[in-house]
């Protein structure tokens, strides 16, 4: 073997025909869906020169070779092969590669003498022909990988120049062909993840419940993804926990929650994984000390990565996927890191929701009251129904505060939602709960409550209902009410029969020096006052209308002497809504015979 190289084409005579044939091979190159579909036309063309007897091409990748393909002139239809070869010794890397890779395009080597059989078929038998010399042709690929075609020939190469120059040209013509199918391929599969991370967000966006989210991501990831996934997150003690769990085998979902949790090899991997930026990605044979090396039932797992959840300059979790098919393809690093850091923002995001739903339904309980007073001779109750949970605090309020043997019951509504509602609203609440303990008449309370708000430059409107509870002499209640651009509280009586308290007044905080007068009426035993916020009568049903209308049989089939009617009539309007995102407040007062 002499170690002359050829980088390209010599200025040989032009060899009739082969021009025709290396443009159809050029046109069926920019057709074919596979490279390997070109072996026919390849060899063909190539033993069909003069002197040529045998033609093998290899592939390689990562220095092993993953198929060898022959022909002869004795047969002519290529033979592939792949690893493993059982009948002769692992190949071994040619001379003619580090040079084709060393200069990026493809390199011709000759080998003459009894070297060539055995450079031709590296530890193999001599193929048919025995031929005495032999071109190999080295050209890299894509990536990686690179390939070689060996020519064996019955003559000395030196005596057919052109063929060195046709070989560069077919390298020339599958290297091109190779890197634009796997351009396309590399497209095409961008195509499937840009498609899986868009469904991916919007499953995790559709919910801002935390462990809903989780599943989702489990349940998207398999199997699109991998046949297996696991979700852990960091509790408030710095632990991983695992969350979430898929597996595309049903009867693998109890191993692999019970492994998500207790195996130290996998926590200890999990844990360093967690502190870095980029997934990590673990082989088979890596697998093979883990928890994953032989599952029964399933097999080993034949890949596995753990990425980081990271959100918001914070560490979450992890989310690691499980493969188990050796032919199937691992997913891309971008696919791993975009589908995690979706991930983490949506459950950073959930996180965040429901520490601040959790605050809001603290501020919420701060601006009612804990427990209704018990008043002898009545019997209260009170609802409140959030209509959207994603909204802010609300300012819907209502309060009861004894007065001598009776009790003032008030309830409002502040416009708007949010911090700013919420301070109005509990300045709203607590001056009329003092006027109020101080003797105040409802309508001087809310006198004085619109003065304050007036002063105080407060930017949102109140509507508010006093009504002061008194007992009678002659058994039941007087009651007195004041009424400021708040919907007018019902009275139910015996048989049904509804009753709309009279009384107007303007809003809270509009109008200086505004004064509110009362009105009177009974409430005899068995009798109840309702009181409500707008929330209740605004709420929409699936055909537009309003509970409004349906609110006088409502109240009639509800406060009937059953328990807890407030949450009854609350319970019916919710049942109702279709749409309308105001909160509701209800009072119930019912009179009750009074024992002497």
């Amino acid at each position: 073997m002499d170690g002359s190289a050829t980088r390209g084409a010599t200025d040989s005579p032009v060899d009739e025909g082969w021009d025709e044939r290396l443009h159809a091979l050029w046109l069926a190159a920019d057709l074919t869906d596979d490279v390997t579909g070109l072996a026919g036309s390849v060899y063909a063309m190539l033993l069909s020169r003069p002197g040529v007897v045998s033609v093998v091409g290899t592939r390689w990748s990562a220095r092993r070779m993953t198929y060898l393909r022959t022909a002869s002139a004795a047969a002519p239809t290529p033979v592939t092969r792949r690893p493993p070869f059982t009948d002769w010794s692992d190949p071994v890397v040619r001379p003619g590669t580090a040079a084709a890779k060393e200069a990026g395009r493809p390199v011709v080597l000759e080998h003459t003498g009894p070297a060539a059989a055995v450079a031709l078929w590296p530890g193999g038998p001599v193929p048919e022909g025995e031929p005495v010399a032999a071109l190999e042709c080295a050209f890299p690929l894509a990536g990686e990988d690179w390939a070689t075609l060996w020519v064996g020939l019955d003559r000395s190469p030196g005596e057919r120049a052109p063929l060195r120059g046709q070989l560069v040209q077919v390298a020339q013509v599958l290297a091109t062909s190779d890197a634009r199918l796997l351009a396309r391929r590399a497209h095409e599969r961008r195509q499937v993840e840009d498609a899986l991370l868009a469904e991916a967000s919007l499953q995790m966006d559709t919910s801002l419940d935390v462990e809903e989210t989780l599943r989702r991501i489990a349940r998207l990831a398999v199997p699109a993804v991998a046949e297996g996934c696991l979700v852990h997150l960091f509790d408030n003690a710095g632990v991983l926990r695992p969350v979430a769990s898929a597996h595309v085998a049903a009867f693998a979902q109890g191993w692999l929650r019970d492994l998500a949790g207790d195996d130290d090899w996998l926590v200890k991997l999990l844990r360093v994984s967690s502190e870095r930026r980029d997934s990590t990605l673990v082989g088979a044979e890596d697998l093979r000390d883990g928890p994953f090396g032989a599952v029964p039932g399933i097999g080993a797992v034949h890949h596995l990565s753990v990425t980081p959840l990271r959100a918001r300059g914070r560490s979450l979790g992890t989310l690691t996927f499980l493969h188990h098919r050796t032919d199937a393809p691992v997913a891309t690093l971008r696919l791993l890191g975009d589908l995690a850091g979706r991930a983490a923002l949506a459950i950073d995001t959930s996180l965040l929701y429901e520490k601040r739903r959790s605050d809001v339904d603290v501020l919420q309980r701060h601006l009612l009251p804990r427990a209704l007073p018990e008043v002898s001779g009545l019997r209260l109750s009170s609802a409140y129904r959030v209509a959207d949970p994603t909204l802010d605090v609300g300012g819907d309020f209502y309060d009861a505060v004894t007065v001598g043997d009776g009790v003032a019951l008030l309830i409002g509504d502040v416009c708007g939602r949010g911090a700013e509602a919420a301070a109005v609203t509990g300045l709203a609440r607590h001056t009329l709960r003092t006027l109020l303990q101080q003797g105040a008449s409802p309508g001087t309370a809310l006198t004085r409550l619109n003065d304050t708000l007036i002063a105080e430059g407060a930017a949102r409107f109140v509507t508010a209902l006093i009504a002061m509870l008194t007992p009678a002499d002659e058994g039941g209640w007087d009651v007195e009410v004041a009424v400021a651009g708040h919907p007018r509280p019902l009275v139910s009586r015996a048989g049904g029969r509804i009753e709309e308290v009279e009384g107007a007044g303007v809003l809270l905080g509009i109008i200086p020096g505004t004064r509110y007068r009362s009105v009177r009426a009974f409430l005899e035993p068995g009798a109840s006052l309702v009181m409500f916020t707008d929330g209740l009568t605004e709420a929409r049903g699936a055909d537009g209308a309003f509970f409004e209308a349906q609110l006088p049989a409502a109240v009639a089939r509800c406060v009937d002497g059953g328990p807890d009617p407030a949450g009854r009539l609350a319970a019916a309007a919710s049942a109702f809504r279709h749409s309308g995102d105001d909160d509701t407040a209800l009072l119930v007062a019912t009179a009750e015979e009074r024992r002497s």
